[in-house]
């Protein structure tokens, strides 16, 4: 099949795309955020390596020991299933698709893409989903379906580490975001790493996410496009309804909060109310897909967690500026979140003989 002047196409496009993503053609032009950027900005120094092409080099990410097609010989349809199951998910609840991706972000954040956050509790210690920062975590279901699917089809193959690699993949392009190819070859952690989770918090700091994303090997750029993946999706009122009643134990709403934009807060937040809030950024029941929208609404004060906002409040506010630059801006953002996509999910896999691959995702093998 491979053999097929357009298969040929596609691979190289990919491989190319990959090979620059790990720093291998640093200097294949300037992006289209640089040319965004004012002139004062250009200058200004930042975080040095943010003002030119990406470099993707991480300590952590090691693409190199991945590769494309990993199952054609042993599992030839599996991304297709995973595609497949995805939409299926997806049309019967649009919100697994944030779940999903969110699942996928969780465990990438935690010693790499292991899948170790799927795991339950084993012999009574805690796992990661024990973890408070986890705790309102979903689409497991969704992962349990398309691991039954792939097991019934190929036993014992497919990890489910690449699963979730797949599955956010696909989950982003059904709510309109960009696609970027995805390396497979992961394999699963037989361990969970309860007292090592540490995902920034809804209510961090500018200098906190930052500094959390920076001990993955992100750069600024980088934080503010994957951040961008918060234009979709619900939030519990649990974790802003201090922003807008009593911030900071002062008796009043967050002043960083548009006026309007606490009154839809507490349109579904008021009282004992624990509605979700679109993370859509546009009156509830206006909720748009995956995009440059999100920055827009930052810089209206209209950031429903405070990490969000947070991003207007330092240095990270000349990305928003990009991000929410109107078309180019827009081309910006889904170029730079797709680089950044491919750098999370080469985050420290367990290749070759190292872990395991489970045949259910919620338990190691034993």
């Amino acid at each position: 099949m491979l053999r097929h002047p357009a298969w040929l196409a596609i691979c190289l496009l990919a491989v190319i795309l990959i090979l620059c993503t790990a720093s291998l053609c640093t200097h294949a032009g300037r992006s289209t955020s640089y040319h965004l950027m004012d002139d004062d900005e250009e200058e200004d120094g930042g975080d040095g390596d943010d003002s030119s092409s990406f470099s993707f080099s991480s300590p952590r990410a090691t693409p190199d020991e991945l590769a494309f097609g990993f199952y054609d010989g042993t599992c030839p349809d599996a991304e297709t299933i995973v595609a497949s199951t995805v939409r299926e998910l997806f049309l019967a609840d649009s919100n697994v698709a944030a779940a999903l991706v969110r699942l996928f972000f969780h465990d990438c954040f935690v010693h790499g893409c292991d899948a170790s956050v799927l795991l339950d509790r084993i012999n009574g210690g805690r796992s990661e989903r024990d973890a408070a920062p986890n705790r309102s975590l979903r689409g497991f279901g969704a992962i349990d379906k398309i691991k039954a699917r792939l097991e019934k089809k190929c036993p014992e193959t497919v990890s489910c580490a690449d699963i979730l690699a797949l599955a956010a993949r696909d989950s982003l392009v059904l709510v309109g975001g960009p696609s970027y190819p995805v390396l497979t070859g992961r394999r699963d952690s037989s361990r969970s790493f309860h007292d090592d989770v540490n995902v920034p918090s809804p209510n961090a700091t500018h200098a906190m996410t930052l500094d959390a994303f920076a001990r993955r090997g992100f750069t600024e750029r980088e934080t503010v496009a994957l951040l961008g993946a918060h234009s979709i999706g619900k939030v519990q009122c649990k974790f802003f309804r201090d922003r807008i009643y009593n911030f900071a134990g002062t008796g009043q709403p967050d002043d960083s909060l548009d006026a309007d934009m606490i009154g839809e807060m507490r349109a579904v937040c008021g009282g004992a109310g624990t509605a979700p809030m679109e993370m859509g950024y546009y009156r509830q029941g206006r909720e748009v897909g995956f995009g440059a929208h999100y920055y827009a609404k930052l810089l209206a004060g209209r950031g429903i967690l405070r990490s969000d906002q947070q991003l207007t409040a330092g240095s990270t506010v000349r990305w928003v500026r990009v991000y929410a630059s109107g078309v180019r801006g827009e081309e910006a953002f889904r170029e730079d979140f797709a680089h950044a996509m491919v750098k999370l999910s080469a985050l420290a896999p367990l290749t070759g003989s190292a872990g395991q691959v489970r045949v259910s995702c919620s338990r190691p093998v034993e």
